[in-house]
């Protein structure tokens, strides 16, 4: 298995984003060393640029931070753990895994947010909230995704703070609220499955050190027992993000809980 550190924080707006960088850091060197593996650091472009057609720092998000990522992933050899960073990381190596295991791939999105706006409906201009829309190949061209996740393939476990053009997307079916991930990807057809964790699905009195918090969240136990359930599932990649704390032994277990689906055998 492959850990790869990608600390960048342009894809996030707001008074916590640079603490992406040391938090991502931080939670990428916990990886490392409650799975006994390396950790390889992708380099990340630490300057901004100006919003461009509604997203903030394109020309950074389009440039050298996505060919940085795709770089790492040419040659992965097994499972990816990818360690944000915001969620806008989660662009490339889903969307290499899409085309790399076809049509049938399904997306476990452990959130409170959907991340389902589009460049004209997002309040902030903030890509982390685009990201997901962008896999299932909506939105701005220069990020949707090709070939895109297909719809309804994608189980929001978690999710509770949605925009109204997110419910929208939700209701023509692009992807599904549940309580049981898998039993929702099962039913969408899908066979492989990619996790994607943002640990804002934590409620903040688990664990506080997220970027946007949102209250009613799960506890630690919780999500360590909705990830332990996925392993009746093929998991082919995960990515954790959303880290701006530094204080991260309560997260042990779910990062053992994540290497237990990425290496099952």
């Amino acid at each position: 298995m492959l850990i790869n550190a990608v600390p960048q924080w342009q894809g996030a707006i707001g008074p916590r984003a640079r603490g992406l960088v040391e938090g991502c850091l931080a939670l990428s060197e916990l990886a490392g060393h409650v799975l006994g593996l390396p950790v390889h650091h992708i380099h990340q472009d630490p300057e901004t640029s100006d919003a461009v057609s509604g997203v903030a720092n394109r020309a950074v998000l389009t440039g050298t931070n996505r060919g940085a990522q795709l770089a790492a992933l040419e040659a992965p050899g097994g499972p990816v753990l990818t360690i944000g960073g915001d969620c806008g990381v989660e662009l490339v190596p889903i969307g290499v895994a899409r085309y790399r295991y076809g049509p049938a791939l399904g997306v476990a999105w452990f959130d409170a947010h959907p991340d389902l706006n589009t460049a004209s409906s997002s309040p902030s201009g903030a890509f982390h909230g685009m990201v997901l829309r962008s896999l299932l190949g909506e939105g701005d061209e220069q990020f949707a995704a090709s070939p895109a996740v297909e719809a309804g393939r994608v189980a929001l476990f978690g999710t509770r703070a949605f925009d109204a053009p997110e419910e929208e997307a939700i209701g023509r079916g692009l992807a599904v609220r549940t309580d049981n991930a898998v039993a929702t990807l099962r039913e969408s057809g899908g066979e492989q499955v990619y996790l994607h964790l943002d640990l804002d699905v934590l409620d903040p009195a688990s664990f506080g050190g997220v970027n946007y918090p949102e209250p009613g969240g799960l506890t630690v136990s919780e999500l360590v027992r909705a990830i332990d359930a996925l392993s009746e599932m093929d998991v082919i990649g995960a990515g954790i993000t959303e880290c701006v704390g530094i204080e991260l032994e309560i997260l042990e277990p779910v990062i053992a809980a994540v290497g237990r689906v990425l290496l099952q055998d």
